[in-house]
């Protein structure tokens, strides 16, 4: 989808009319991009339109080394759009989406060839954003899922509620077309994605002594949150929730937990000595695609033999979304060398020479 931006901190009643910066993003889009650039093969499944701005989005992904060629280019509908306005200090960011008759909305299960989309692959990642589009696109994401099971893949979810864009059942309330749309998808997903929020939001887990659009997260709660996803699906072997605290929209401390079914066991990052103490990111640049650069971070991280130990995995993935605050939209250039060294060095910031 494309992602239209007025310059800096600028307000839409500010810059309209006049220059909006366009560039290409999308939540599994941005996981793919951001996994290619770690270092990992990865393909990109949607549906678009077949016009030249769609042909420049294929070419940006394309230069990342992302494979386009299951992409279906279709003539209905349109290339989705959002626009961002970024916040600073009290004023949060806004977003706005013109989502609706997108091609991606309007592609049946049908029209991909999952055979094929799947042949090779080892892992498959979807988003709670893209069934929130329209009934199609919903009925298309659980068609993924049971594809990629039934294909022997390792399935990952990142539950990623957006309250605007969950309108195409208008009998419901968003969060209830979602609970019922994504206990749908849940039973065929290995690895549960989220952040402080979506869990409530999605499944009506709440973490204790927490109030987020206070600025206040207990970490420690979201371990019993995990066990319930897990007891509610009992596929589900690993559930990893980001953890971000908002002091102001340019000041927020960042970190996440990864809950291993298997042991048992909630692994925090990053640490200090044996506590967990987050990062605190006073500058942020752009937080949009945050939690997609973890989610691929996890993905990378848990499909590489010598990070795929739980601890090591959360710290990698957190500390490669935390460079993705520093980087100016959806997509998170960041290298595998420069996510490491952050975990070497504890982020100084020293010039590299």
């Amino acid at each position: 989808m494309g992602r239209l931006c007025p310059s800096g901190f600028n307000r839409f009643r500010q810059s309209l009319p006049g220059d909006l910066n366009l560039t290409f993003a999308g939540a599994e889009a941005n996981v793919a991009s951001s996994i290619a650039m770690l270092g990992h093969n990865a393909r990109f499944v949607t549906a678009i339109p077949d016009n030249d701005i769609t042909q420049a989005c294929l070419s940006t992904l394309r230069g990342l080394k992302v494979e386009t060629s299951d992409i279906v280019l279709t003539d209905q509908g349109r290339l989705g759009l959002y626009f961002v306005e970024a916040g600073a200090n009290q004023r949060p960011s806004r977003v706005i989406y013109d989502r609706e008759h997108s091609s991606v909305s309007l592609t049946p299960a049908s029209a991909y060839d999952w055979e094929t989309i799947f042949t090779d692959a080892d892992w498959f990642h979807t988003t709670g954003i893209t069934p929130a589009l329209s009934e199609t696109s919903a009925e298309a994401t659980i068609e993924s899922v049971k594809h990629a099971k039934a294909a022997g893949l390792t399935v990952s979810c990142d539950l990623n509620f957006r309250k605007k864009l969950w309108k195409w059942n208008p009998t419901l309330t968003p969060s209830d077309l979602a609970g019922e749309t994504m206990q749908r998808i849940l039973p065929y997903v290995d690895v549960v994605i989220g952040n402080e929020e979506d869990a409530s939001d999605v499944l009506g887990i709440k973490a204790e002594n927490t109030d987020v659009h206070a600025g206040h997260i207990d970490a420690s709660k979201y371990t019993a949150v995990a066990r319930e996803i897990v007891a509610q699906f009992p596929n589900v072997s690993k559930v990893a929730i980001t953890l971000r605290e908002s002091i102001s929209a340019s000041h927020n401390n960042w970190g996440a937990m990864l809950y291993d079914k298997q042991s048992d066991f909630a692994y925090f990052a990053p640490n200090s000595g044996n506590e967990y103490q987050p990062y605190e990111i006073r500058n942020i640049v752009d937080r949009v695609g945050g939690g997609d650069s973890f989610g691929a971070g996890l993905i990378f991280a848990l499909n590489t033999p010598e990070l795929e130990e739980p601890q090591t995995a959360i710290s990698f993935a957190v500390a490669a979304s935390c460079l993705a605050h520093s980087i100016y939209g959806d997509f998170n250039f960041s290298t595998r060398a420069e996510v490491e060294a952050l975990l070497n060095s504890g982020g100084s910031g020293r010039v590299v020479r």
